[in-house]
């Protein structure tokens, strides 16, 4: 089962990494052909989420990996379900139901990671 969640945690990591970096170096204009939902943000507040990201990638894999203060990996997945949490209500206030799987997938991954790294 470690393994299995090691996978999981590779893959949040990556996939918040990804969208984090682009989030917060990328141009506002940039950002809203590849994600529309930019347009309702303003620049200061897109960055902030991009760093979450980043921060919840790191966050969700070094900690563990290195043994160092390990309970902030199942935090930063708790930080993670927030972001989705949040992404999810702006994708329905935007009738945005594709957008929703896609946070829920993320959702679910990162609470498996947070439980299982809670209780184990």
């Amino acid at each position: 089962m470690n393994t299995t969640i090691w996978i999981i945690q590779g893959i949040l990591a990556l996939m918040f990494f990804m969208a984090g970096f682009m989030k917060s170096t990328q141009p506002k204009e940039k950002l809203v052909t590849s994600l529309p939902w930019a347009s309702d943000f303003n620049i200061l507040t897109i960055r902030f989420i991009g760093i979450s990201e980043l921060l919840g990638a790191i966050g969700i894999v070094v900690p563990e990996y290195t043994g160092i203060l390990p309970i902030l990996t199942p935090i930063a997945a708790l930080g993670l379900i927030l972001v989705m949490v949040l992404a999810a209500f702006h994708h329905l206030r935007k009738d945005e139901y594709k957008g929703i799987a896609f946070n829920v997938v993320l959702l679910i991954l990162s609470a498996i990671v947070a439980i299982y790294r809670f209780l184990v």
